[in-house]
């Protein structure tokens, strides 16, 4: 029987071949769908009202999960809400395109990985199943690939869901201040305190911080006691 013919007869193969597609098919969405300036976007809000909110922090993960960029959606939420709102809508969007592209990850693609990991990439796996919060940060803030592609990621992984989500949003965090103030002054020039982006600079030391100190814990370890 022909190889791939034989692999597709694999339920665990079908499923990672259905994760594939996805991510092809938002790709290619991505490329050919042309995304609208942040100074269109206030008008956005008056005409959702007291949904709008709702439909940020959804609308946002939907968006993230088809490999939106996240600097796009924090832009869109400080232009529509202005920077602190903003900021706290595009984490609420980040947490849940988090959850969604794990789980999405995990469905689709653990099983078929799980089976053929050997070797370094076994290694590597059992890794990110040991993974901590300061482990996640710290490949969330690597440039290595967008949000929703390392969520999708993840999940075919053995890591554990929660530090997962507490690290995506404590990476996300320093950013979506930073990138909701700018967004805000881009609507509403002369409006923005720019105090507001003062969590971003916070954000960033506490993320070097955390780093440092995963990266110690991880030498430690390597190097053992003694």
């Amino acid at each position: 029987m022909n190889p791939v013919r034989r692999l597709l007869r694999e339920p665990s193969a079908v499923r990672f071949a259905l994760l594939l597609l996805l991510l092809a098919a938002c790709g290619t969405v991505l490329l050919v769908v042309d995304l609208p300036e942040a100074g269109e976007l206030p008008g956005l809000a008056d005409r959702l009202g007291d949904l709008a909110p709702v439909a940020a922090v959804l609308g946002g993960a939907l968006l993230l999960v088809a490999l939106v960029p996240r600097t796009f959606i924090t832009l869109a939420s400080g232009a529509i809400f202005g920077a602190l709102e903003g900021a706290a809508y595009a984490l609420g969007a980040a947490l849940l395109a988090a959850a969604l592209g794990f789980a999405v990850g995990r469905v689709l693609g653990r099983e078929f990985v799980a089976e053929r990991v050997r070797g370094r990439l076994a290694r590597l796996d059992g890794w990110f199943a040991r993974q901590s919060v300061l482990g996640v940060v710290s490949v969330r803030l690597l440039p290595i690939a967008g949000f929703g592609l390392v969520s999708y990621g993840y999940g075919t992984t053995g890591a554990r869901v929660l530090p997962f989500l507490v690290g995506s949003v404590l990476a996300s965090a320093p950013t979506a201040f930073g990138y909701a103030a700018v967004g805000a002054a881009a609507a509403s020039p002369g409006d923005v305190n720019w105090f507001a982006a003062a969590p971003a600079a916070l954000g960033l030391v506490a993320s070097a911080v955390l780093i440092r100190r995963w990266w110690r814990a991880e030498r430690e370890r390597r190097l053992g006691p003694g």
